[in-house]
């Protein structure tokens, strides 16, 4: 018998490793064990990495900026089995504090529109990466990762009601890190009050990008050639999450 899949992995030193898996999509469900979003890895310690990597992770994408990367590590940079790459994927984005509204569906848009080449480099990282799953994070797995997944599920065909029910999962499983974050950020200069705003993860957000991508760019495929993947690269995505 094949033992049931989960969503949530509970890895050792993590909140909020979830597998992009058992999701209908175009002309099927994606694929367990293929890619996987998370938190932060700095407080993974050997058996964690072993779970990992035991799980079938063969490629880590850490999408901080290199400020982070400084304070909290990544265990996986220079591993001896695990491809590691680092794309810092907000680079340069700095969203107006005091603005009215969804402070995050603004950081987003902005990802969307002024950060393409690194989206695009992080897509073709997991196009091209070696048998094995694929495990991209950020600090929370929610913001800079959130983005990805929901490119990745949405070219895959997954419909967007479920993509915005993956995003918002991420609220009740970094509860216990949130102290944690923000005592971070605060150390990095953050207003404390004000980057209480970047921790949620309401649905509405989400809605709100997918709806932006399509009014923007007509369709997920469609905003992923414009940044500069080709037919070929959307295929092997596609096929990443849907393939036998």
């Amino acid at each position: 018998m094949q033992t049931p899949q989960t969503r949530h992995l509970p890895i050792p030193g993590t909140h909020n490793v979830r597998d992009l898996g058992g999701y209908p999509a175009a002309g099927g469900h994606t694929q367990w064990r293929r890619l996987l979003r998370a938190d932060a890895l700095h407080r993974l310690d050997e058996a964690g990495i072993g779970e990992l990597v035991a799980s079938g992770v063969s490629t880590v994408i850490d999408l901080r900026h290199g400020d982070e990367l400084a304070h909290q590590p990544n265990p996986f940079h220079g591993h001896a089995t695990v491809s590691y790459h680092n794309v810092s994927l907000l680079e340069g984005l700095s969203p107006n504090l005091m603005d009215e509204g969804d402070l995050l569906l603004g950081l987003y848009k902005m990802a969307l529109l002024q950060r393409q080449p690194a989206l695009a480099e992080v897509l073709r990282i997991i196009a091209e990466a070696p048998p094995g799953a694929v495990l991209f994070h950020c600090t929370a797995g929610k913001d800079r990762t959130g983005i990805v997944a929901a490119l990745l599920l949405g070219v895959a065909g997954v419909e967007a009601g479920l993509i915005i029910d993956d995003y918002a999962l991420t609220a009740g499983l970094i509860a216990p890190i949130v102290a944690d974050i923000t005592a971070g950020a605060v150390a990095r200069g953050a207003d404390p009050e004000s980057f209480k705003r970047f921790l949620a993860s309401e649905p509405e957000t989400m809605a709100a990008t997918l709806a932006f991508i399509d009014a923007e760019f007509g369709s997920m495929p469609a905003y992923l050639g414009r940044i500069g993947l080709d037919d070929a690269t959307i295929d092997r995505l596609r096929n990443r999450l849907l393939g036998e």
